[in-house]
C-alpha cells in the first residue's frame, strides 16, 4: 500500500517550506532512499491571512483554510496539516466543514512533550498565538502547564516574526532576543519551550536555546510522515 498523500495548508512561506523539506528529507528513513509520500500544498496570499487576523476575524481565517483544504482534496490529498500555529485558532470553524481530516500542530507538540517527560512548557510565537488558548488547552489536556511571556515580550517577538522571519530575514540580535525570552521562561520554572511559530526554528534550536525545544514545524512534519505510512 503506498503512503497516504499529504496535503499542506500553508500560510507563511518560510514555515511551510521548512515543513515540506522536512517531510521530503526524512521520508527516506521510513521508506528508503529518496522516497517520501506524495505531497500537495496550497497557499493563498499571506496578506489575506494577515488582514483577517488583524481584524480578529477567525471565521474569515477559517474560510481561507477551507479553500485550501478543498483544493487539496481535489488534488488527491488524504489528510491535511497546517504548518502555521497562529491560524490554528480557526480550527473550530474548519474541522466540522473540512473535506479531509487534520493533524493539529499543538496536539502533536503536546504529545512530544509528554513523551520527553516535560511538565511546564513556555510558549513562544506571534502575539496572536501566545495570547490564545491554542497551546494551553492542548497542553492542559495532557496534564501539562503552559507559561506565556510578558505582553511586552509578545509584542517584540511578534515584530521579529512578522517583519523578519516570515521574510527570511535572520538577524543575530533577534535570535539573541528570543534566547533572552526563553531564559526568562526558564526562570519561571519551565522545563521546555514550544517554538510555536513555524519560522522560529530557523533561528532557535536545542543547540542555542536555554531550554529544550519543541520544534512545532518538524514535529508536525514527522507526525505527518507517520500518519502517511500507517497501515
Amino acid at each position: 500500500m503506498p503512503p497516504r498523500h499529504i496535503g499542506i495548508v500553508a500560510c507563511s512561506a518560510e514555515g511551510a517550506a521548512l515543513c515540506y523539506r522536512t517531510i521530503c528529507a526524512e521520508g527516506a528513513a521510513l521508506l528508503g532512499p529518496h522516497v517520501h509520500p506524495e505531497i500537495s500544498m496550497h497557499t493563498p496570499s499571506l496578506a489575506d491571512y494577515v488582514r483577517a487576523i488583524e481584524h480578529d476575524d477567525w471565521p474569515a481565517v477559517g474560510e481561507l483554510m477551507l479553500g485550501s483544504a478543498r483544493k487539496l482534496a481535489g488534488a488527491g490529498a488524504q489528510f491535511l496539516i497546517c504548518p502555521d500555529n497562529t491560524i490554528h485558532q480557526a480550527m473550530a470553524y474548519v474541522v466540522p466543514r473540512s473535506p479531509l481530516p487534520w493533524l493539529h500542530i499543538a496536539e502533536v507538540a503536546a504529545g512530544a512533550a509528554v513523551t520527553r517527560g516535560f511538565r511546564r512548557i513556555g510558549i513562544t510565537g506571534t502575539k496572536w498565538l501566545v495570547d490564545s488558548d491554542v497551546y494551553p488547552e492542548k497542553l492542559a489536556a495532557r496534564g501539562l502547564q503552559a507559561v506565556r511571556p510578558s505582553p511586552a515580550e509578545r509584542e517584540a517577538c511578534n515584530r521579529i516574526i512578522m517583519d523578519e522571519l516570515v521574510n527570511g530575514v535572520l538577524d543575530a540580535s533577534s535570535t539573541h532576543y528570543f534566547q533572552q525570552v526563553i531564559s526568562r521562561l526558564k526562570d519561571q520554572g519551565c522545563d521546555a519551550v514550544v517554538l510555536g511559530c513555524t519560522e522560529i526554528p530557523l533561528v532557535i534550536d536545542d543547540r542555542n536555546s536555554p531550554l529544550p525545544t519543541l520544534d512545532s514545524t518538524r514535529l508536525l512534519a514527522r507526525a505527518a510522515l507517520r500518519r502517511a505510512v500507517e497501515t
